[in-house]
This record gives C-alpha cells, sequence and structure tokens, in this order.
C-alpha cells in the first residue's frame, strides 16, 4: 500500500501539468419541493467555454450516502468565454433529517488570484436542505442576479445576489471561505482585500469591494441562510466570480430609493433616476419577486438614456402578497463603458401589510366587555390578536408600523384562530373587569407566515359604577400594636335606584396581608355619603391589610346584598441592607393604577438624621429603589407615597396611599462585582497575559485582593492559581507555559473576606506547531547531521514512521524531537542517499485535550 502511495505521489508531482484543464469559474445549488420528502434539485455553474474540460454530466452527493450523475438541461453563453449550465435531477429522502446536498467539479479556472494553483484546486459548493414534518412547503431561496461580474480597478464594486425566498422566509448573507476537495477549505486562500474593504451586508446582501487595487479573477463565496420562525431551516452556498479590470471612468449613480410599506390591494408607484458621471449611455433594469407574482410588478426594461435614465416603478397588491418578510427588488444601472461595464445597484424593501380590522364594537356588559369586528378583506388571514390597556393611549401608527408594540402600553390578552373568529366577551380571565376603569381595545390580524395587519381603531368603553369603588387604604401611623389605617371608597351613582330604592348600608371589612382574603367585618355605615374610616389598635409593622366593602339595601322587605367592591391593600414596604446601601421593595394589591403621571409613580421618603423629619429623596417609576453612599452601622428609616389613579372619569386623582414605616441599617455582607477579564495570548512567547478591570467604581473602592483562578481544559473545575494582594494590580503574566491553552477567571475579595464570583471564565485556544524539513545530510560534518523538527509547540508526543522506497520501516519513533542520525533502526547501518516517505501522527495539546494530526512527506536523505 506505502508502495502505490509512493508510485502516486510521484506521478503527482512530476506528471504533466496538461493534466489539470482550467474550467469552472462560478455556481450554486438550489432545490424545489415536490412533495414531502421529494425534491428538484438545481445545480448551475458558469464554465469556460473554451475549456477542455466541459462538463456535459455531473456528479452529485444528495447527501443521504447516496449520489447520481446530472445530465446537462442547457448551456447558454453568457459573455465572451463563459456560459451558463444547468443540471437537474429529482431525489426522494428516505425521511426527516438534515442533508447537505452538494457537487465537486475538479477544477477551477486557472490564475484565480486570492486561490493558490487555483487550476488544481477542485470547485466546491453546497446546499443543506432540512426536512421537518414542523416546517412544511419548504424551497431554497431562488438566486436572481448571476454569480459572474465586473469590478474596475480603484473603483467601488457593487454586487448583490438578489435571493428571493419563494415562500417568503427570511434570509441572511454570510461571507465565507470558498472551498474545495471534499468540501475543505483550500489551503492560503484569502478574501480579496482586508475585511474593512471587503464587506458582505448581512441583512440585504450587498456585497461591497472599496476599492480593487490589482487586476484578475478573484473568487468569494456567499452562504445564504433561510430562517423560519427564528430557526435556521437551510442555506445556498454561492462561490461567485469577479473579474477586476483597469478602466479610468466611474459607475453611474442610482438615486437612492427609500423602503415602502403598502396596504394590500393598494399601489405603490414611484421613479428610479440613474445617473453617470461621464455621460456614458445607461441601462436600467430590475429583479426581484414582485416581477415573478401572478400580479407582477410593471417597470419599463431595459431602459437606455444617456446620462440619465428615469423609469416609473408600479406594484398593485393584493392579499396574496401579504407577508411578513418584504419584498427586494433590485434596480441595476449599467454604463456601456470599455473595458468594463461599471454598474451600480439600489434596493427597495417592499413590505406588503394587511389591512386593519374594520368596525370594531364594544358593549359593557356586567363584569364584561362583549367584543367584535368585522372579518379581515384578506381571506388569508389565519386569526386575530385583542389587546388592552387602561385608558386612551392616544396612539397613531406609523406608515410601517404593524402590530400593536408594547410602547403603547396595550397587552395582549386574547389570540383567536379563524378568520371568522371575530367577537370575544373580555372578563379579565373570569375575574371581572372593574369599575372605574376605561378599557381600550386594539386589535390585529396575523397570517400563517407570522405577518400582522395595521392595527384597528381604538375603541373604548367603561363599566357602570354600580358598587362602591375601593380608592385608599394608606398607613397613619406605624405601631405593632396602635398602628392606624386610612381607608376611603368612592361611592355608587350609577346604580338601579327603582330596584334598590334604599336606604343604604355599607360594610368594611379586613383581612390581614396584602393578599388576604378571610375578611371581617370592621365597621357599618348607614349613609350613602359615609364613605371613608380609620381602621386602629393595628400591628402595621409587621404586614398589610386587605380592605373590600358590602353594599346593602336595606328597604323594608327588600333587604339584600347589591354587591361587594373588588378589593384594596394597602402598601407595604421591605427593605434589605446591602454594603453601604439598602434595597427597597413594595408590594400591594389595587384596582387602581399607580401610574399618576409618566415618569413619578411613587415617591421614597427617608428620615433625616439631624432634623428626624422624612424628606423625600428620590422618585421611582418602578415598585424598587436602592439607597446608595450610606454608612455602614447606621441605621435608615423609609416609607413610601404610592400616587395612583382611575382612568374613568368622576374620580378624584392623585389617589395617595402610604406605606408604613420601616428601617435598615447598611452592612457590608456584600461580595465586590466581579472583575471582567480579557486575555491576550502569545503562542511564540508561550504566555498568556491576563488584566481585567472592575465595571463598577463604587465596587472597585471595596476591593483588598484578586484570585486567580485557573483549568488546563475547558469543562474542568477551576481551581485557585495564585492571589494578587494589591488591589491596584490588575494585571498577570503567566510565563514558560507547556501550553498557553487553558481557561482563566479573576474574583475579587474584600476586606472582611466577601469573594465575588469568577465572572466570565476566559478561555484561550493553543496554537500547536509542528512541521518537518524535507532534506538532511548525515554526511558527518556536524551540520545538519541528524533529522530534527523545524521550531515547534506544544506537542505532546508523536507516532513517527520513515518508510524507504520499498515500504519498509527504517526508523519509528514517539519523541518529538525525532533525533534520527540516518540508520537503520535495527541493523544500525547508514541507509542511503535517497528519497523516504513518512507518516507521522501528531499529537497537539489543545483547550478541549489531546487532538491528533495526521502528516505525510518525504524526505531527502543526502550523504
Amino acid at each position: 500500500m506505502l508502495r502505490r502511495l509512493f508510485t502516486f505521489f510521484l506521478i503527482v508531482l512530476f506528471g504533466p501539468l496538461s493534466l489539470f484543464a482550467t474550467h469552472n469559474r462560478a455556481g450554486e445549488i438550489t432545490y424545489r419541493q415536490l412533495n414531502q420528502t421529494t425534491y428538484e434539485i438545481k445545480i448551475v455553474t458558469y464554465t469556460k467555454i473554451n475549456s477542455p474540460a466541459d462538463r456535459p454530466e455531473l456528479p452529485v452527493s444528495w447527501g443521504d450516502n447516496k449520489g447520481d450523475t446530472l445530465i446537462r438541461n442547457s448551456e447558454v453563453p453568457v459573455a465572451a468565454d463563459i456560459k451558463r449550465n444547468t443540471y437537474t435531477g429529482v431525489h426522494t429522502y428516505p425521511g426527516p433529517g438534515n442533508y447537505i446536498i452538494s457537487f465537486e467539479d475538479p477544477n477551477r479556472n486557472a490564475n484565480v488570484v486570492n486561490i493558490p494553483n487555483s487550476v488544481s484546486i477542485p470547485f466546491y459548493v453546497e446546499t443543506l436542505l432540512i426536512i421537518n414534518p414542523f416546517v412544511p412547503n419548504n424551497n431554497s431561496p431562488i438566486l436572481l442576479q448571476p454569480p459572474i461580474d465586473q469590478a474596475c480597478v480603484n473603483r467601488v464594486f457593487i454586487h448583490n445576489p438578489n435571493a428571493y425566498d419563494p415562500d417568503g422566509d427570511s434570509l441572511s448573507y454570510t461571507l465565507i471561505f470558498c472551498r474545495g476537495e471534499n468540501g475543505a477549505f483550500i489551503p492560503n486562500y484569502s478574501y480579496p482585500t482586508a475585511s474593512n474593504f471587503f464587506t458582505l451586508n448581512p441583512i440585504t446582501g450587498d456585497l461591497i469591494w472599496d476599492s480593487p487595487q490589482l487586476q484578475g479573477e478573484y473568487n468569494v463565496a456567499i452562504r445564504i441562510d433561510e430562517w423560519r420562525n427564528g430557526s435556521k431551516i437551510g442555506f445556498v452556498v454561492r462561490d461567485m466570480q469577479i473579474n477586476v479590470i483597469a478602466c479610468n471612468n466611474f459607475p453611474p449613480e442610482i438615486v437612492p430609493i427609500p423602503d415602502f410599506c403598502v396596504e394590500a390591494g393598494q399601489s405603490i408607484n414611484f421613479s428610479v433616476t440613474a445617473n453617470d458621471p461621464d455621460n456614458n449611455q445607461i441601462t436600467l433594469t430590475a429583479t426581484g419577486a414582485p416581477f415573478l407574482l401572478s400580479n407582477p410588478a410593471v417597470f419599463v426594461q431595459p431602459t437606455i438614456g444617456q446620462g440619465s435614465v428615469t423609469v416609473p416603478f408600479s406594484w398593485t397588491t393584493q392579499c396574496s402578497n401579504v407577508r411578513k418578510q418584504p419584498y427586494q427588488v433590485i434596480f441595476k444601472a449599467e454604463d456601456n463603458s470599455l473595458p468594463v461595464n461599471l454598474v451600480d445597484l439600489e434596493t427597495a424593501l417592499i413590505t406588503v401589510v394587511g389591512p386593519s380590522p374594520k368596525n370594531p364594537g364594544i358593549t359593557p356588559l356586567g363584569g364584561s366587555m362583549q367584543i367584535n369586528w368585522d372579518a379581515s378583506t384578506c381571506t388569508q388571514a389565519v386569526g386575530y390578536r385583542l389587546y388592552r390597556r387602561n385608558g386612551a393611549s392616544g396612539w397613531n401608527p406609523a406608515q410601517c408600523e404593524t402590530g400593536v408594540p408594547a410602547y403603547t402600553g396595550f397587552k395582549l390578552i386574547q389570540t383567536l384562530n379563524g378568520l371568522n373568529s371575530t367577537n370575544f366577551t373580555d372578563d379579565d380571565n373570569g375575574a371581572g373587569l372593574l369599575p372605574g376603569i376605561l378599557y381600550c381595545y386594539r386589535v390585529i390580524a396575523f397570517y400563517p407566515d407570522g405577518a400582522e395587519s395595521y392595527a384597528s381603531v381604538e375603541f373604548c368603553a367603561r363599566l357602570i359604577k354600580d358598587l362602591p369603588v375601593m380608592t385608599n387604604a394608606s398607613v397613619n401611623i406605624t405601631d405593632a400594636s396602635n398602628g392606624e389605617m386610612f381607608v376611603q371608597w368612592s361611592k355608587p351613582n350609577e346604580f338601579d335606584t327603582l330596584a334598590y330604592p334604599g336606604p343604604y348600608r355599607y360594610v368594611l371589612q379586613r383581612a390581614a396581608g396584602i393578599n388576604g382574603n378571610t375578611f371581617t367585618p370592621i365597621a357599618t355605615f348607614n349613609s350613602l355619603n359615609d364613605t371613608n374610616f380609620v381602621d386602629t389598635s393595628l400591628n402595621t409593622i409587621s404586614g398589610g391589610y386587605n380592605y373590600k366593602v358590602e353594599f346593602h339595601n336595606d328597604t323594608p322587605g327588600n333587604t339584600l346584598l347589591v354587591g361587594t367592591s373588588q378589593p384594596a391593600s394597602s402598601v407595604f414596604l421591605t427593605v434589605a441592607s446591602g454594603d453601604k446601601k439598602n434595597r427597597l421593595n413594595w408590594a400591594f394589591n389595587v384596582t387602581w393604577d399607580n401610574a399618576y403621571d409618566s415618569a413619578h409613580y411613587y415617591v421614597i421618603y427617608r428620615k433625616n438624621l439631624i432634623t428626624g423629619i422624612f424628606d423625600s429623596i428620590a422618585a421611582s417609576a418602578t415598585n424598587n429603589y436602592t439607597d446608595n453612599g450610606l454608612i455602614n452601622g447606621q441605621e435608615y428609616c423609609y416609607y413610601i407615597k404610592a400616587l395612583g389613579r382611575y382612568t374613568a372619569p368622576g374620580f378624584l386623582e392623585p389617589l395617595i396611599n402610604l406605606s408604613q414605616q420601616t428601617c435598615a441599617t447598611p452592612m457590608d455582607n456584600e461580595p465586590p462585582c466581579a472583575p471582567v477579564l480579557s486575555i491576550n495570548s502569545d503562542c511564540v512567547a508561550a504566555e498568556n497575559v491576563l488584566t481585567w478591570f472592575n465595571p463598577d467604581p463604587l465596587c472597585a473602592s471595596d476591593i483588598d485582593h484578586y484570585n486567580i483562578y485557573y483549568a488546563a481544559e475547558s469543562g474542568m473545575p477551576l481551581t485557585l492559581l495564585l492571589s494578587i494582594s494589591n488591589a491596584n494590580d490588575t494585571f498577570y503574566v503567566a510565563s514558560n507555559l507547556f501550553s498557553v491553552a487553558g481557561c482563566y477567571a479573576v474574583s475579587a475579595v474584600d476586606s472582611t473576606g466577601n469573594e465575588s464570583t469568577g465572572g466570565i471564565a476566559v478561555c484561550v485556544e493553543n496554537c500547536p506547531l509542528y512541521e518537518l524539513p524535507n532534506v538532511f545530510t548525515p554526511n558527518g560534518d556536524n551540520v545538519n547531521d541528524v533529522f530534527h523538527p523545524l521550531p515547534y509547540r506544544f506537542v505532546k508526543d508523536i507516532d513517527l514512521e520513515i518508510f524507504n522506497r520499498w515500504g519498509q520501516v527504517v526508523f519509528k519513533t514517539d519523541d518529538p524531537n525525532i533525533n534520527w542520525d540516518g540508520k537503520h533502526q535495527t541493523s544500525n547501518t547508514e541507509v542511503p542517499s535517497a528519497v523516504y516517505f513518512y507518516r507521522c501522527k501528531v499529537n497537539e495539546i489543545y483547550l478541549d485535550g489531546v487532538r491528533s494530526r495526521d502528516l505525510t512527506g518525504f524526505i531527502h536523505l543526502i550523504r
């Protein structure tokens, strides 16, 4: 076997280069689903017309351990010495799975600048097909622009594959390395220029090269990923070629075009204008999905003008065009200059939006709202989403604003499936809606791909006020036994006085705890206007209280309970101490909105240490606040003032409710913040330079020292490596390492021994190096007498065998230094001058452990 390998090597090494044929320039693979597991696959290649290596048939790998040879369907000349070839085939897969469809052509065309020895490098592209029973009806993207393009030296180059997804899936674009034999990355391949001058927009697909400097042909690869509902469902790889030629003119320029949104059924109209700075002739064309639909867009093309050209674009949309992803139309202006026709591209994104649901209606009924609207005029809609907020929003959707954004204050309360599901009763999931609230609603339609329509107009209503409505449960006095609560409610004024002529009676009830539901009557009131009470002899330190009011009709012979208000609780404050801080949190259970204005719903009061009077120190829009910069060991006392309101008319505002007073003493019981670590690894110097910083200056002031933790491999537990005693020293060099691979973490420790977490562990990878020379001369002159590797690093050991031309082992070792003196390992006699073949397994040290790498080659032993 080794003799055969050696013979093959010599043929390849010294055989005639005419065995290689210059051929393939560009290509890709797309597919179309025929049924659940059967697909039509299409391969497109662009090749040299005059190449002796024509491909009337092409092998394809289906990705399920099966392959076929596809017959060419067509070959069409597209430019001088370039033709477009198509090959199609149908394949049925065994079932769900991920399948890499690929093809490999033995040779690319010669002299590709960024692919060394391109004539001997195979051309390889692949496409990922995912068959998922939960992702039906999936076709690959279709690439509308050809993968052969021209650029001009010192001019900005722009290209776009103009990928169109027939299923409306989302697409993203990634620049990747071209691949060669068996899909491996091509050795020494590089992008045409520095990455900051050669970029690919991941959203639009615009490939921009600013600007080519050297003439020649270049190949780059673009992966177009396909997404549905946030999950990748496939990709297509295009390997394309750019031919850079010297020229002295400038490309035409298309006047920028904005993105558009249009309601289904409406028309969109705009003009596209291109100008040429050299007054060359311009040809204006366009490609994109709107031209491929049953209601195609209208754009007269090609349109030719001298120096300037303007062409109107129009598209009358329909409901079948509604989708979540915008339609991409790419306009191309090409001049007639020589030797290169320079180009400018401009992309317009057009989103077709479903119309808003029309004629919404709302009817209050008891503790609920009965809501209805008309079915969407776009029958492709598959359901509706209903949103609600307390109070009017005043929101007017922008032109491209679909659905109901969260910033409007609306919350989703119901999703209804089905085009005709246009009725809903909102009773707040059985809890009942509340009087005193103006309930406002919006409804939208949604579509199979997740697209949302414009929102309906806002429609609002309130329940009648036929029962008491709680407004206050406020702490007057904080005490363990003599605490006081001020309780108040708003009287009913819209009840049926014929059914309940009076007299009337309130019964106030109380339950312990802000969510307490074991209510006890505590007071009775015989006047409809008697609506407040001071509740005394309470423990207002340990917890809050919940209140509700019963409304009774006491007409002789018709005494009954009319109804009961919704309960409302007091505000209960808790304080947790930390290092130089107190963290305040408060809770409540009320029927009104604690949102009196847009920013300050709560006012925080703290007792002044000098005057003993509570001063307001902050306002908060949330029910928590951290009081920083305090003195450890000093007691601080607080209470909260909540400002609330009802959105319906007829209520006093703001509704002011106070929490109890509570005190806490800050103490150093918490660790400093975790430092943020970065590592600069130097393979040549065999060292790792660790630097870190503290993200919070307040935390940094409390640090006494740092601990550094280390693990040699990823997945291993981190152990303490050393401590840095100087809190200002945020630098450490781990040097003279046998391996730079490892994971590190740094923690901060304060003066009382509180230690932060290690933060996020930062791991660095090794960069092993092991290469063998191809010549050594064991002739006794003390120069190159012993076969050694070149300088190497991070190698655990090796398994080396050296063979003579007959495949016999003349030397073997596991020592990375080798130290072969040119003698036969068995007879200890000098082997003759010759070419020897070696096979070496190198065991290199990496972050995830030892990995093996195989080396093969030839040694010229010269005596």
